[in-house]
């Protein structure tokens, strides 16, 4: 298994977000896991952030509430439903 840093998953979720017409910046506060704030520019009021739980190929996306959003390696899935949760149209 790869190790890879949870910034790396949040980085390349950010990427795809963006590519799909949402706004992503990675939060990385000192002495904080890093987050990545999602805002649905259509809807501002559309916003949540999201986390990754573990560093290996078997890292989740997982929503600040506690829910799971989809593996790490499924970027397909995460934007999927994270766009569906933030109302952003298909």
């Amino acid at each position: 298994m790869a190790i890879q840093a949870p910034n790396h998953h949040l980085q390349a979720l950010a990427g795809r977000l963006c590519s799909e017409g949402l706004y992503a910046r990675l939060d990385e506060p000192i002495g904080g896991p890093p987050t990545l704030h999602v805002l649905n520019p259509d809807v501002p009021a559309a916003e949540e952030h999201v986390i990754v739980e573990g560093v290996t190929d078997d890292a989740w996306f997982w929503w600040a509430w506690a829910e799971r959003i989809a593996p790490a390696g499924d970027l397909d899935d995460a934007v999927s439903g994270i766009r569906r949760v933030l109302g952003a149209a298909a």
